[in-house]
């Protein structure tokens, strides 16, 4: 392990991690509406996707690439990550989704709400949705960063795919949030909230479910308190530079 990867720097780590996603990932959504629907759905679901990806492969060696509170807990939860960091991780998370927000307010005033999530059908609805979609997400997670008979080199690529065909398909009913930092960050600053408990709710309890049934399936039991840069288990891209 790199003694200088200080929990700090892996803090600082998440921190421009998440702001990339929320920036590029709601930006998207914005300059769609601001341009007459030129990004189209595809395209902001696939920069969703490829803005995932991308900042795993920049940062995962540091921090383990989470970038969403309900992947921290749910690997806190079943002992892949330490109880220690996981303030440190929310916090940094919320952080740089609250100044990705905050610099797209600055930069496009308050078109679409900053990206924010909202279901377009009934709550009950968009909340099922968050919990399957994000039940989904933390299997592909779990699996490429702690079972070493998983994709290896190739993980970020799995979970930013995983990221862009569930925003394709549940997009426009729930926002595909899957992430409470993503979702309650552009509402704040937007002052938009309409049913955003879901989007705290429906993640975190998805990636729990997520987290437990991988456990389980592989046949497992919880892990022993890893630490992410000395033991794949830390998130999705400590695998990357681990795994043949």
């Amino acid at each position: 392990m790199n003694d200088r990867v200080t929990p700090l720097r892996r803090a600082a780590a998440e921190f421009v991690g998440t702001f990339g996603l929320v920036f590029a990932g709601c930006g998207a959504i914005v300059t769609n509406t601001l341009s007459g629907g030129t990004v189209t759905h595809v395209g902001v679901a696939l920069t969703f996707g490829l803005i995932i990806a991308t900042m795993i492969y920049a940062t995962g060696h540091i921090s383990g690439a989470h970038f969403n509170p309900a992947v921290t807990l749910a690997f806190a939860a079943t002992r892949h990550f330490p109880l220690a960091l996981v303030p440190a991780y929310l916090a940094a998370q919320f952080g740089g989704a609250l100044a990705a927000s905050a610099a797209l307010r600055i930069l496009f005033g308050d078109a679409a709400n900053l990206g924010t999530t909202l279901p377009a059908g009934g709550a009950g609805q968009s909340l099922a949705l968050e919990v399957i979609l994000t039940f989904f997400l933390m299997f592909v997670i779990i699996s490429v960063a702690t079972d070493t008979r998983a994709v290896g080199q190739a993980a970020a690529l799995a979970i930013g795919g995983t990221v862009g065909l569930e925003a394709l398909f549940a997009g426009p009913i729930s926002g595909a949030s899957m992430n409470p930092a993503r979702s309650l960050a552009p509402a704040i600053v937007s002052g938009t909230w309409t049913a955003q408990w879901l989007y705290i709710v429906g993640p975190i309890a998805g990636a729990l479910l997520g987290a437990f049934a991988y456990q389980f399936i592989r046949g497992e039991g919880v892990g022993e308190d890893a630490d992410p840069l000395t033991d794949r288990a830390g998130g999705p891209t400590s695998s990357l530079s681990e795994k043949e």
